[in-house]
């Protein structure tokens, strides 16, 4: 399966686990939760997908690379302790508690999350020491005396044998006691994935063109040689990075993270095309409305790769604009609810105390949430622009001189005006870019494929979906009735060939 049916699965039985019954005892008792057993290629999103599930679930999320422990770090350390058996005492070796469950128990101290996902990687590249403490493990959830809490569900994951020669095979009564997932590379997946995340425009573009490019590993005289997903997006990130602060990215930085050489060429090479082409096209000047008769001269007789990544250049942009929206509409809702819970306490309280707990629950939220191991950066930047406005709120208020509580909130609700002003600035603005995309392509491809594949894209964007939903766009709606007819006569076509055919 792909990784995002592996993060359904996974989903899945994390909360069969945790069901209850109406006594508060686990409805699968702790000994028959399997343990999942993540088995695929490097790069691919094993791991991201366990912060995704924790966060996504409410549970707290501790992760260990089990290669960089020893024995002694996993099981603990032995130490001599007293005991009396029948009236006579004896020396008994026990063992210190785990790092590993230590690390367990360390997170609900802190956050107060009893129930969690404990993830080790590469679990089958052990050493012959730690092996026999990890097969326990596995099938008993413990080091040596110590087990792990209620209420933990253990996914291990590692790699198949063909991706790592250091891989040990595990044997039938291991593999009868977990639940195995094999999953696998799906660029179609992981488009998905790398649009919601906003992935570098020039990255999705070259693998949408030349996905056969998206991953591979191959055995060469001089090694091995990879492309990832990790990689593509590790690589993504210094793209961004690096055009913000102006530093370009040559064939060798590239080919630090893309280590197939041949691959690592050919992306180079299209990076330099696309960073032609937003100069050539002049994007930015065309979502403003402005192009010129020979922009659209160009667009139409160049070649489809070209056309292509000039609507990649366009749908990057498009999706920067609308995640702006969908930021502050987002950061909109919750301030209005943050200010809804402020006005209804005003009346009994100081607005400055009432602000500062709001401030400092969300304060809250985000430390418990990075304690919990899966505070991702969406969630963050979320959490600090409301901490960030709570607290610029309870400045102005100390530093105002109000008549009564009427006056207090009267001012709160003209700064939340201000903010949902701009929400509706960004949403116009993006309107007015979408509406030049659509005119400019129509002007240049009229109804080609090229359209078809735009409007397609749209429709598949998280961001761009989400804002036409939202905020409608006549262009978009047109072309995409269209292309429903167009698919209806289609198969009203193929349903005639094959009755004809069945005759």
């Amino acid at each position: 399966m792909n990784i995002k049916q592996a993060k359904q699965e996974i989903s899945d039985a994390l909360r069969a686990y945790l069901t209850r019954d109406e006594l508060g005892n686990y409805l699968i008792p702790s000994i028959r939760q399997r343990p999942i057993l993540l088995m695929g290629p490097p790069g691919i999103g094993k791991t991201q997908i366990m912060a995704q599930i924790a966060a996504e679930s409410g549970v707290g999320l501790v992760s260990y690379t089990i290669t960089h422990h020893t024995r002694q770090s996993a099981m603990g350390l032995p130490f001599i302790s007293k005991r009396v058996y029948d009236g006579d005492e004896y020396s008994v070796t026990e063992y210190t508690m785990s790092e590993i469950l230590a690390s367990v128990h360390d997170l609900m101290e802190k956050t107060g999350i009893r129930e969690g996902i404990l993830f080790l990687d590469e679990i089958n590249c052990v050493s012959e020491t730690l092996a026999p403490m990890m097969l326990q493990f596995l099938q008993c959830k413990t080091f040596g005396n110590q087990r792990l809490p209620d209420g933990w569900m253990i996914v291990a994951a590692g790699n198949p044998p063909e991706y790592n020669r250091s891989v040990r095979e595990f044997d039938v009564v291991t593999l009868d006691r977990v639940r195995k997932i094999d999953v696998r590379e799906d660029f179609g997946v992981w488009k998905e994935y790398a649009t919601r995340k906003g992935l570098h425009g020039a990255v999705v573009s070259y693998l949408d063109i030349r996905r056969e490019n998206f991953y591979g590993v191959e055995t060469t005289v001089d090694g091995i040689e990879f492309a990832t997903a990790r990689g593509w997006e590790d690589l993504s990130e210094l793209l961004t990075v690096c055009e913000k602060i102006g530093v370009k990215v040559g064939r060798d930085t590239i080919g630090e993270y893309i280590q197939l050489p041949r691959i690592a060429r050919d992306f180079a090479n299209y990076l330099e095309l696309y960073n032609k082409y937003r100069k050539s096209y002049r994007v930015e000047e065309v979502l403003q409305g402005h192009w010129q008769p020979v922009t659209v001269s160009e667009l139409r007789d160049a070649p489809f790769d070209e056309k292509l990544s000039v609507m990649g250049l366009l749908l990057s942009r498009l999706t920067d604009s609308a995640k702006a929206v969908w930021r502050q509409d987002g950061f909109t809702l919750a301030l209005h609810t943050a200010l809804t819970e402020f006005r209804e306490r005003l009346p009994a309280e100081e607005p400055d105390a009432i602000l500062e707990a709001l401030s400092q629950r969300r304060r809250n939220k985000l430390r418990q949430a990075r304690e919990a191991g899966h505070l991702d950066p969406e969630h963050r930047d979320a959490l600090q622009r409301e901490i960030g406005a709570l607290d610029d709120y309870r400045t102005r208020i100390r530093g105002g001189a109000f008549p009564n509580r009427d006056a207090v909130m009267d001012t709160v609700r003209a700064w939340f005006g201000e903010e949902v002003t701009r929400r509706e600035q960004f949403a116009n603005e993006t309107g007015k870019q979408f509406d030049n995309a659509f005119r400019f392509l129509e002007e240049a491809v009229g109804e080609a494929q090229e359209l078809v594949l735009f409007v397609t894209e749209i429709t598949s964007g998280f961001y761009l979906s989400w804002y036409v939903e939202n905020f409608g766009c006549d262009a978009y709606f047109r072309h995409n009735r269209e292309l429903l007819f167009d698919d209806r006569k289609r198969q009203l076509r193929e349903k005639i060939v094959r009755a004809v055919r069945d005759t």
